[in-house]
């Protein structure tokens, strides 16, 4: 093991287990020789929870952000979508430790650090990258906002009270126009986030595509779309809106639309690479994130 190495965590710093998920993995990385990298903020927060903690590298003034070797993300899937915001397009990958509920784009649980941290120092896992959006505002013609999003970008009605008319998009040819909550465009990484709550398919992780999913519409045609990744999507907030949207990324990044924005959707060129430990079916991931019953199954290898 050598000190070149730059390890970055990412913790949910909000919750005792997450700090004490962090400060374990710090004194593990250091008992291996390494340096453990964290930014300024949590630095502040970890430090406060344990001051005897070893010296540890800064983000931004000891590590620049591109020497980064892998991030390890200590959290829910909020936690891994605020990490691929901080290191976006610097290549190094994330592995998540699930601390959350659901935890989807997580690889191991919190009884599984010892082990994880282990794989990490001894590069012990692989890396697939996970397509992300391009999101556009437009005004006039004029782009007010860019953006990216590695789950979704969703389109809403700013005002409870008010419905959002939008007109929908596909390929720069129109589709539909109908009144709604508003409408989720997402990759196939955010197909089990929040356009599955939507009704939305669930797209297999390997499987390039966008989806277009409606929220409660009002219209008879508004079945969710999946399309391919060459594909671009707009939805046009109309000027008879009565109100205005708001756009929101991850749930992150958010822009006011006034009526005449339009929002346009395309495959980015930057994915979010995510280290793996395991190669599993990810159908074996769906049945046990969503404790799916299964029993009676008796596999075709056991069929008479």
């Amino acid at each position: 093991m050598t000190s070149d190495r730059h390890i970055l965590i990412v913790a949910h710093t909000g919750r005792d287990d997450s700090l004490e998920a962090a400060v374990s993995v710090c004194q593990q990385l250091q008992a291996a020789g390494l340096t453990p990298v964290l930014s300024d903020d949590e630095f502040a927060d970890i430090h406060r929870f344990a001051p005897d903690l070893a010296p540890v590298a800064m983000l931004g003034t000891d590590v620049v952000i591109t020497a980064l070797e892998l991030v390890i993300v200590l959290g829910g899937d909020g936690t891994i979508l605020r990490a691929a915001e901080i290191t976006r397009g610097c290549g190094a990958p994330l592995l998540g430790v699930n601390l959350g509920h659901v935890g989807f784009l997580a690889e191991s649980e919190r009884e599984d650090l010892t082990e994880t941290v282990s794989r990490v120092l001894s590069r012990s896992y692989e890396v697939e990258e996970r397509m992300t959006l391009n999101v556009r505002v437009k005004v006039d013609s004029e782009v007010v906002y860019e953006t990216w999003a590695l789950n979704e970008a969703t389109v809403e009605k700013a005002s409870r009270e008010r419905m959002l008319e939008v007109v929908i998009e596909v390929d720069g040819r129109p589709l539909s126009s109908f009144g709604c909550d508003g409408v989720v465009m997402s990759t196939s990484t955010g197909s089990t986030a929040y356009s599955f709550s939507a009704g939305g398919p669930i797209v297999w992780p390997s499987v390039d595509a966008m989806l277009l999913v409606p929220l409660s519409p009002h219209a008879l045609f508004s079945r969710p779309l999946v399309v391919g990744p060459d594909s671009s999507f707009a939805v046009e907030v109309l000027d008879r809106t009565q109100g205005t949207g708001v756009l929101w990324c991850d749930g992150r990044r958010t822009h006011d639309l006034p009526r005449g924005a339009r929002v346009v959707v395309r495959r980015s060129p930057v994915p979010v690479r995510l280290a793996r430990l395991s190669q599993g079916p990810f159908t074996d991931r769906l049945v046990r994130k969503f404790s799916l019953p299964v029993s009676g199954w008796r596999g075709e290898s056991n069929r008479p």
